[in-house]
């Protein structure tokens, strides 16, 4: 792993970051729908695809963006997962597990900031409920996604505005744009009006930002987790058209990656069931997933791991796709990281970012060396480096 030094600028003494995350907000979306503020932030700053990591879903992503580590490395390698060290289930709308410190690992930006003497906030993201390294962020919100996004940005500039006590590092979560991908498919006009409502609040946040005379010394990140691919329920792989499920003592993951736990004695009789028997679905033991999928040295990662193609899922029971169809209608994720529509957004505009520089794409572990750098923090041990956005920042006398 990485870590050490930030880089070659030298941060401003006052610099902040707000790092905004729209859950679901696939790349191409910027060039396909209406969302005014966000190209403002565009003209102003810096435009990247962002590469998201395997498995492309929303807690392992989010967890990498502010750690800088892979999966296998911070110890979140699903929304799902089993742990068969302490023989527990972690499921992301599970409160007590999202707030149970042994499921996270590495050093997450909020603990970086606050053990160097800075002050963290988060309105949302994961993690950031649980006490981690012995740290919380100074003001941190849990998640109940009723909040209005109105609401949540309004806190946020509250918090930039404190006479004392100011965070030098925030967080903003909203997820309209995957909860409408997700119901619809990344086609439909659903998905049009969330990105709207997101870039309202956004445009909320940054005139809140120059009306409170903050321009100077903030800089807004946003980013997103994942794309999203369209799905049908006539392209479904079942697991019991191919074997008989009493063969697993669980499961792990889900739609489009499925993790396969056996019982004692059968993994070589699952394996041999599933591996090269369905054409749009690959099968592998744990020691054969990709080397470039960065997924494979963790307990919690599943002894079998079957991953769809893109605009495919993986049900269970096949009774479950003919009695419930629209559970495999409209769109997912968790695909293949290389693909275009698992690709991801990055934008940054602020005094320590080059204005209307549009940056190759980039692995989203960079995220965390690059706010460390703007923020003066040395970084945690972390798999990223700060050669990889570099050229995003202006020179430290330009600011």
């Amino acid at each position: 792993m990485g870590g050490g030094g930030g880089g070659g600028n030298q941060p401003d003494a006052r610099a902040s970051v707000v790092l905004v995350s729209l859950d679901g907000f696939r790349y191409d979306y910027l060039d396909r729908y209406p969302s005014p503020n966000l190209h403002r932030i565009i003209a102003q700053g810096v435009r990247a695809p962002l590469v998201p990591v395997f498995l492309t879903k929303t807690f392992p992503n989010h967890y990498s963006i502010v750690t800088g580590l892979y999966p296998p490395n911070h110890g979140v390698v699903d929304n799902t997962m089993y742990d068969p060290g302490f023989d527990a289930i972690f499921r992301i709308n599970d409160t007590l597990a999202v707030r149970d410190s042994r499921w996270w690992g590495g050093e997450p930006l909020w603990v970086t900031a606050e053990k160097q003497g800075q002050v963290a906030a988060a309105f949302f993201w994961p993690g950031s409920e649980a006490e981690i390294a012995g740290v919380r962020p100074h003001y941190w919100v849990r998640y109940d996604s009723r909040v209005p996004n109105r609401t949540r940005v309004g806190q946020v500039l509250d918090w930039l505005t404190l006479s004392a006590g100011a965070p030098r590092f925030v967080t903003l979560y909203m997820s309209d744009v995957d909860g409408a991908g997700h119901d619809s498919g990344p086609a439909n006009p659903a998905v049009a009006a969330a990105i709207l409502r997101v870039d309202s609040a956004m445009g909320l946040l940054l005139d809140g930002i120059a009306q409170g005379g903050l321009g100077r010394s903030v800089n807004v990140i946003v980013v997103s987790d994942h794309g999203m691919s369209k799905t049908s329920a006539d392209s479904v792989m079942a697991l019991d058209d191919y074997m008989a499920l009493d063969l697993l003592a669980r499961t792990s993951g889900g739609n489009p990656a499925y993790g396969l736990w056996p019982k004692p004695g059968m993994e070589d009789s699952v394996y041999a069931a599933l591996h090269g028997k369905h054409p749009r679905v690959q099968v592998w033991r744990r020691d054969e997933i990709p080397i470039r999928f960065h997924y494979r040295r963790h307990r919690r990662i599943p002894p079998i791991l079957a991953l769809a193609d893109a605009g495919w899922s993986i049900a269970a029971r096949r009774r479950d796709v003919v009695e419930h169809p629209e559970r495999f209608n409209g769109g997912t994720h968790g695909y293949d990281d290389t693909l275009a529509v698992m690709r991801a957004i990055f934008l940054a505009q602020g005094p320590a970012f080059r204005s209307g520089y549009l940056a190759p794409a980039f692995r989203n572990i960079h995220v965390y060396h690059l706010i460390s750098n703007v923020l003066g923090l040395t970084p945690a041990p972390n798999d990223g480096s700060a050669d990889s956005t570099a050229a995003m920042l202006r020179p430290s006398g330009a600011r």
